[in-house]
């Protein structure tokens, strides 16, 4: 199942491009850690690696159902947490 909604990955793209960053620069690794054992209905939970290219940084985010993973983005981004 997808963690990332389409919504979130239009604010992703719309964060970096709004900084003159290419889409094309950063990969996106998510990881699903949603209990799939479980017999209740629980939220969805994963983490997301955001790799940028040309420098080889990286973050890690919480994701899934009530994440603030794009607003840590955002910050870390205006921080220049992925730069050299």
């Amino acid at each position: 199942m997808e963690l990332i909604e389409s919504e979130e990955m239009a604010e992703f793209r719309h964060l970096l491009t709004s900084r003159g960053l290419d889409l094309a620069d950063f990969t996106l690794e998510e990881v699903d850690a949603t209990d799939p054992k479980s017999d209740e209905v629980a939220p969805l939970l994963g983490y997301l690696t955001v790799r940028r290219r040309s420098t080889n940084q990286t973050r890690q985010y919480v994701i899934g159902d009530g994440s603030v993973w794009l607003r840590l983005l955002s910050e870390d981004l205006g921080a220049g947490a992925f730069t050299a």
